[in-house]
Order: structure tokens, then C-alpha cells, then sequence
């Protein structure tokens, strides 16, 4: 019994000892740590504010928030685990290793989570825009932090990576807020340039989504095999770019016919010549 009396009046002095050696390191580790993660928390909240004032994309904004907090969070937990007597060289080595690892094996998403941060940094073009980026043409649906959405002509959806998209040439139709639309008519050798132009521009004068500013133009183009081409150049806005495509088209060809004015088609003369007998 004594013995057993002994042993455990060993622990409690041991106890106490180590307490008064250690317990005021450990309280005041404890503190930091209660007292960083309030402050990162506050700094989270703070860098979200700021970021929102500068009109970051929302998508962005709640990304970059929640690495800011979750890292210095990882920074005062890792102080913390020093400040108690925790050997951290390892730890962070082991932690670097494993960073390095999971970025060379998501190197391809990296770039394109990098290109995301690009865009939606830079704006070269926002949704409702109708783009030319990779190969597709489209009107911007959705800007996402890996990818990009694009809703083509045919009503088609292209999911484009940002990383090719953003180290690629863009074309913006909606920055400056006016879009030629670039048409080509054939009419005959015989037909009248002035007369071709008069009635084509009417056509482009009384359609209501084409702009007048700037005006519409008739031109030619080139002297072709079997027709004089004519550049039919009328400017709508982005939005009504394939209406105003089509409408001038047909109308153009309609007005054309209407007017007793060739439209020239693809013909070729033979010439017999006799041979002497």
C-alpha cells in the first residue's frame, strides 16, 4: 500500500513539475493559436471586401478568399504545433514533397485554373460576349475557374480549357459595340455596278438592325471568272450579327431579281472552230 502511496505521489509531483515547466508555453501557444485563427478570419473577411469593391468575378472572389484563409490558417496551426515543442522540419518537408507531387501530377489543370484566374482578372471578355477563341466561335454562357462555356451559332455547347484559351489570340465582336457584317454578291459582266449598288442599299437602309452609323457600303470586290463581286458591307450590333447575315442575303438576292439585275453563275463558252478540209 505504501508503495502504491509512493508512486502515485511520484506522478502528481511529476505532474506539477511539468506543468509549471511546460504550462505556461503551452497556454500561451494556445493563445496564439485562438487568437491567429480570429485574426485570419478577420483578414479573410477583409481581403473579400476589398476584392468585391474591385469588381472581382464572384467565382474568383470566393476562390481566392477561402486560399487566403486556408493558408493562413495552415500558417498559425503550424506555429501553434512549433510553440508546443512539435518538430516541424520534417513536417514541412513531407508537406513540400506532397505539394510537388500533386502540382506535377495536376499540372494541366493548374494551367488551366491559372489561365481561369487570367481571365476573369483581365476581363478580355465577359459573358454575352461573342468571342473567336480556340478554334470556336461563340457567345460567352459561362466563365468558370477551369473552363470557359461558349454557345455557338448552331446552338451547340463548347467547353473550352482556360489554360489554351487564355495563351491564345481572342477575338472580342462586342468590344467596340458595332460588328461588320461582311457579305459577297455575284452579278453579271452585263449587269449595272450602279445600279447593283443602288438597290442594295436600300435593302440595307430599310432593315431595321442594320446601323447607319457607320453607313452601309457597296463596293467591288474583285473581277471574277463569272462575276463581278460586289462586297456588301453592312454593321449591325454583336447580337444581331447573324439576323442581319441572313435577312441581307435573301432580300439582296429578292431586290436584285426584282430589278432585272443578273446574278451571275458559273458558265463557260465553247468555241468551235472548223477545221480546214
Amino acid at each position: 500500500m505504501t508503495d502504491h502511496l509512493n508512486k502515485l505521489d511520484f506522478i502528481i509531483k511529476k505532474g506539477i513539475d511539468l506543468a509549471f515547466e511546460h504550462g505556461p508555453r503551452f497556454i500561451g501557444a494556445l493563445i496564439v493559436l485562438i487568437a491567429g485563427l480570429y485574426i485570419a478570419k478577420i483578414i479573410e473577411k477583409i481581403s473579400g471586401r476589398m476584392m468585391r469593391k474591385s469588381k472581382v468575378e464572384e467565382s474568383l472572389l470566393y476562390f481566392i478568399k477561402g486560399l487566403i484563409g486556408t493558408l493562413l490558417k495552415m500558417l498559425v496551426i503550424v506555429s501553434f504545433l512549433g510553440m508546443i515543442g512539435v518538430e516541424m522540419t520534417s513536417f514541412v518537408a513531407i508537406l513540400g514533397a506532397l505539394g510537388l507531387a500533386v502540382g506535377m501530377a495536376l499540372s494541366g489543370t493548374l494551367q488551366n485554373f491559372a489561365g481561369g484566374v487570367i481571365i476573369l482578372l483581365f476581363k478580355p471578355f465577359k459573358v454575352g460576349d461573342l468571342i473567336e477563341g480556340n478554334g470556336h466561335l461563340g457567345r460567352v454562357k459561362e466563365i468558370r475557374i477551369f473552363v470557359t462555356v461558349l454557345l455557338t451559332p448552331e446552338n451547340k455547347t463548347i467547353i473550352i480549357p482556360n489554360g489554351p484559351l487564355s495563351n491564345n489570340d481572342i477575338v472580342n465582336y462586342n468590344t467596340e459595340g458595332k460588328i461588320r457584317v461582311d457579305l459577297l454578291m455575284g452579278i453579271s459582266y452585263n449587269a449595272s455596278i450602279k445600279d447593283a449598288r443602288r438597290v442594295l442599299l436600300e435593302v440595307m437602309n430599310k432593315h431595321p438592325k442594320v446601323l447607319q452609323n457607320p453607313a452601309p457600303f457597296v463596293g467591288v470586290y474583285e473581277l471574277g471568272d463569272h462575276a463581278v463581286n460586289l462586297a456588301v458591307r453592312p454593321y449591325s450590333l454583336p447580337q444581331d450579327y447573324w439576323e442581319v447575315y441572313f435577312d441581307v442575303y435573301e432580300s439582296g438576292k429578292e431586290a436584285l431579281d426584282a430589278a432585272n439585275i443578273e446574278i451571275s453563275f458559273p458558265q463557260m463558252d465553247v468555241h468551235v472552230k472548223e477545221m480546214p478540209k
